[in-house]
């Protein structure tokens, strides 16, 4: 039980910035666990847990002089180097507070196990960060949802699921096919990526020869099925397959359609916005002191929304059939605007 105690002490209430001494641990094990032992027997019991576990470290650069005048090594500052830093575990739950499907109980339940992983005093400084919001998305089943994707990647497999969409009532609700029953959606799954706080799964319709996008926190009621997957090869424009930070560039808001080269007037601050979104696989061109020219390929149908997002301070030029739809988006937008209530 002292080896248990001990090594309790030392992954709870130690870290590379909280050591304790041999006389404090000493202390800590009769006041918290009421278990007593002579020096030698603590000394010891920390040489064989410091064996045992690479992560319990100390320092022996300390010498005296013992009764037969020999000298001897003192193990002083005893800690546990847990294996997250305290910077990588913020980011971690940091990542999980902002998530914006992980349900509620799930998240709380993460954030708990990733705390644990530090000493008391990252703990204790970490409730100070930020709350968990009360209110989340609260589809329960998304854990299960990704296992199964996971499940279905790896072996090539397609998927079944229902998919849901939230009506007025603030409740979700399966989508219908056009006889008013449950709409069922087979797919090849290809990819399960992350972005603007949402998991998206990059897959095929198994009914059309592009690419979809599905929110994994609105599926549900998912199947792993025994039909193989239509290679991913197959379908037009990804011959070479895919590659992800690439396609991730192109489609900023994950929407389906083809890709074009698109180019645009910004102004000079919107620069960082720009590279931000686009990544660097960008072209900045004919820049004056006020504004600045961008070409870059990109999903046409989610450049249509950034380009109402940024209008104000942005003029695309080409495509011309972009240029149309923006420019009567904007008619519409005044001619709604105008009007009087």
């Amino acid at each position: 039980m002292v080896l248990l105690d001990l090594y309790e002490i030392l992954q709870k209430e130690t870290d590379e910035n909280h050591r304790m001494s041999q006389k404090q641990i000493s202390e800590r094990l009769k006041a918290g666990y009421g278990e007593e032992a002579d020096r030698k027997t603590i000394r010891k019991c920390l040489m064989q847990l410091s064996e045992y576990d690479s992560n319990i470290q100390y320092d022996d650069s300390r010498i005296r002089v013992n009764k037969r005048g020999e000298s001897e090594n003192i193990s002083s500052e005893w800690y546990y180097a847990h294996s997250f830093t305290e910077p990588e575990l913020r980011v971690l739950i940091d990542s999980l507070l902002f998530s914006n499907e992980i349900p509620y109980c799930q998240c709380r339940e993460l954030v708990t196990k990733l705390k644990a992983l530090s000493s008391n005093y990252f703990r204790a400084n970490v409730d100070n960060i930020r709350n968990l919001p009360e209110t989340r998305p609260e589809n329960k089943q998304i854990f299960y949802i990704l296992d199964v994707l996971d499940e279905a990647i790896g072996k090539g497999r397609q998927v079944s699921f229902h998919y849901c969409e939230y009506h007025s009532d603030k409740k979700m609700y399966e989508r219908r096919d056009d006889a008013g029953g449950v709409k069922e959606y087979m797919i090849n799954p290809y990819r399960i990526v992350a972005t603007n706080g949402r998991f998206y799964l990059i897959c095929n319709n198994d009914k059309y020869e592009n690419l979809s996008y599905y929110r994994i926190d609105r599926m549900k009621d998912i199947m792993l099925s025994e039909n193989r997957i239509k290679p991913l090869e197959s379908l037009p424009g990804c011959e070479k397959g895919l590659n992800l930070p690439e396609h991730m560039a192109e489609h900023i808001y994950m929407m389906s359609g083809e890709s074009e080269k698109v180019t645009f007037r910004a102004d000079r601050f919107l620069i960082t916005e720009i590279m931000d979104w686009f990544g660097k696989n960008i072209r900045f061109f004919d820049e004056t002191e006020s504004s600045v020219h961008v070409t870059v390929r990109v999903n046409v149908k989610a450049m249509f929304f950034w380009l109402m997002q940024y209008g104000q301070y942005v003029e695309v030029e080409r495509p011309e059939a972009l240029r149309r739809k923006v420019a009567d988006a904007v008619a519409q937008m005044t001619l709604r605007y105008s009007q009087k209530k």
